[in-house]
């Protein structure tokens, strides 16, 4: 089982860190108390394997939390169980700006202290724990997609976090669909619809794909369209998207929409990404 400690400045992003983990299954936990991180390891251990990789966001905030930490830690080591500790960092600046935008109260100005003063003061307390840090993630500029393809760099584990690829056809009679990225219409195309013996097909027949493509339109489309991914995913990969739905529609979604989708979901598959190819509308009359 993979144990992760999550702790760091507040105001640092780490909700936002233990968020992008869910991402990468782990199981997340915000706000663990130090004392209860071995039961709650033993506990996870208990339910033999369902959950293998394990998040525990924790505040720190003084001497005795400190010493608490560390003694959790040890009593993991005694359980025989690995842990990582991962710190969420920021600029004195950058955490200062955040708490002023947001117009929380920093936790230690409570203790007479002035904003300034007090994230110093947290600095200076959390040394112990950033010295011991196995990685150590500066958030101070990151956009949230940039976050996230740290956290896949460093915790994905390589070509499985590719990001995962959904094609679907739809027909434009019954609305675009709400999850997509990405439309593009294909009405342009030979309409099977007004063939007899095809009408009562989809897109998924030979017949209906000989027809859509008889003219060359459609290859010239794909061959287009391949450019525009090949231009599109490594910039949506760099920003941290982790998953792309492109939507390809027509009339009434049982012909043209569902060949050309077949088509392009064939295409990400062959350049190795994740593929779900799902025909919305070609049930329907």
């Amino acid at each position: 089982m993979d144990i992760l400690i999550i702790s760091g400045l507040s105001g640092a992003g780490k909700s936002r860190v233990a968020a992008a983990l869910e991402d990468l299954d782990f199981y997340c936990v915000d706000n663990m108390p130090v004392t209860l991180i071995p039961k709650f390891a033993e506990l996870c251990v208990a339910t033999r394997g369902r959950y293998e990789r394990v998040a525990l966001v924790t505040d720190v905030r003084s001497r005795e939390s400190f010493d608490e930490l560390f003694e959790s830690l040890d009593e993991l080591t005694a359980l025989g169980l690995e842990y990582k500790i991962l710190y969420v960092d920021a600029t004195l600046e950058t955490i200062v700006k955040r708490y002023k935008e947001t117009r929380r109260r920093h936790p230690l100005t409570g203790e007479g202290l002035s904003l300034v003063e007090a994230v110093q003061r947290e600095m200076r307390m959390l040394e112990p724990v950033r010295s011991r840090a196995n990685y150590v993630i500066d958030t101070t500029g990151l956009t949230l997609g940039r976050l996230q393809r740290n956290l896949i760099r460093i915790f994905g584990g390589g070509a499985d976090n590719k990001i995962k690829v959904t094609v679907m056809s739809f027909g434009y009679k019954y609305g675009i669909p709400i999850e997509a990225d990405i439309v593009f219409d294909v009405r342009f195309l030979p309409n099977p619809f007004y063939v007899p013996e095809l009408q009562n097909k989809t897109g998924q027949s030979k017949d209906v794909v000989d027809y859509v493509f008889k003219n060359g339109q459609a290859e010239e489309f794909l061959r287009r369209f391949e450019g525009l991914l090949e231009y599109l995913l490594p910039n949506y990969e760099e920003e941290g998207k982790l998953s792309l739905t492109v939507c390809i529609g027509c009339t009434g979604g049982r012909h043209r929409s569902v060949a050309v989708s077949e088509a392009i979901a064939k295409m990400f598959s062959e350049k190795g990404y994740s593929t779900e190819c799902i025909h919305r509308d070609a049930d329907k009359g």
